[in-house]
């Protein structure tokens, strides 16, 4: 029978290389983080955090890809279970590769989160069985004007309150030249106010703005019903101007939403172009919508019915709710 003393040894060895082999792999585990923020044109902020084991930092390397340079000098704060380094880089990252050496020989991932100027951003592990990664190139020319095509038609086909106003172009305008005159007149007019309230030329603060809509939309739906009892006003008799008038405060409100989307600092007239692309997209088609009811009503001859109750209805329903949201609106600038 061995010895208490050998016994003793022989636990004390088993211990070392059995019980500290799940330590050492549990700390092998822990991931390497690399995090990339492109802060102006082929300018990027780098933070690299590496684990420590038993003290020691991890040996892997960050290996970055030809042509990128350190624009400022590197910082480096030792912490208790990890060293974390911060550079700013110069240099195109897009369509590039970044490398990280000697994480094949261990067994632990790297975390790595970009976020790019045109908003683009993604999050992905990378393993020691492929330790690389390839940063994405910018969005190309088509796949920006497609994404704000679709931004500028949800929001026309969501903002209740513009889609109101068209509304009641329609029915303030009864012929079709005239019809047609007058949204082209509100396209110009909020396509204008768009633009340099997006590109920061202009700026008015969102609640009076919204307010002002809901007002805006309470004077025409008053105008329809003058114009139902028979009355002549300024706005029947030239409704583009007051479209195009109207159309400005309307822009304003479009570009709250496309400033809270954000614009691709590399395509921004395309981008801006796009967006206006779709809200005139999702304009038209709702006009097509009201006005294709309007001619199925007149197929099954019932205009009568739709021009003397359901225009004054429609009027008093489009009053009431711009009356609603001007009294929550103006809450809103005393709230």
């Amino acid at each position: 029978m061995p010895r208490p003393e050998v016994l003793a040894v022989l636990l004390g060895l088993f211990a070392v290389l059995f019980g500290g082999a799940p330590m050492a792999r549990a700390h092998d585990n822990r991931p390497a983080y690399l995090q990339i923020d492109e802060v102006g044109p082929g300018r990027y902020m780098m933070l690299w955090r590496i684990p420590m084991v038993s003290g020691q930092r991890m040996p892997i390397q960050l290996r970055l890809p030809d042509g990128i340079h350190d624009a400022t000098p590197r910082s480096e704060q030792e912490l208790a279970d990890a060293v974390i380094e911060r550079r700013v880089v110069e240099g195109g990252l897009g369509g590039k590769r970044i490398e990280f050496v000697w994480l094949e020989t261990k067994r632990t991932d790297v975390l790595v989160r970009t976020q790019m100027l045109d908003g683009t951003h993604s999050t992905r592990l990378v393993q020691p069985s492929e330790p690389w990664i390839d940063i994405a190139l910018p969005p190309r020319g088509w796949v920006v004007g497609r994404t704000y095509i679709v931004h500028g038609v949800q929001h026309i086909l969501s903002g209740a309150d513009h889609l109101l106003f068209v509304l009641g172009l329609i029915l303030l305008v009864r012929s079709l030249r005239s019809l047609l005159l007058t949204v082209t007149g509100f396209t110009v007019a909020h396509s204008i106010t768009l633009s340099l309230a997006t590109l920061g030329i202009i700026h008015v603060p969102g609640p009076p703005v919204e307010a002002c809509i809901a007002l805006s939309i309470l004077l025409l739906a008053k105008e329809i019903l003058r114009l139902q009892q028979g009355e002549r006003s300024l706005t029947a008799s030239y409704p583009w101007a007051v479209a195009f008038i109207f159309g400005l405060l309307h822009g304003l409100g479009f570009a709250g939403a496309l400033i809270d989307v954000g614009l691709p600092q590399g395509d921004v007239p395309l981008a801006l172009l796009s967006f206006n692309c779709g809200v005139e997209l999702g304009q038209l088609a709702f006009l097509a919508a009201v006005l294709s009811v309007e001619r199925l009503a007149k197929i099954l001859q019932m205009s009568k019915i739709i021009d003397s109750r359901t225009r004054a209805a429609t009027a008093y329903g489009i009053g009431t709710l711009a009356a609603f949201w001007l009294i929550e609106r103006l809450g809103w600038l005393y709230a």
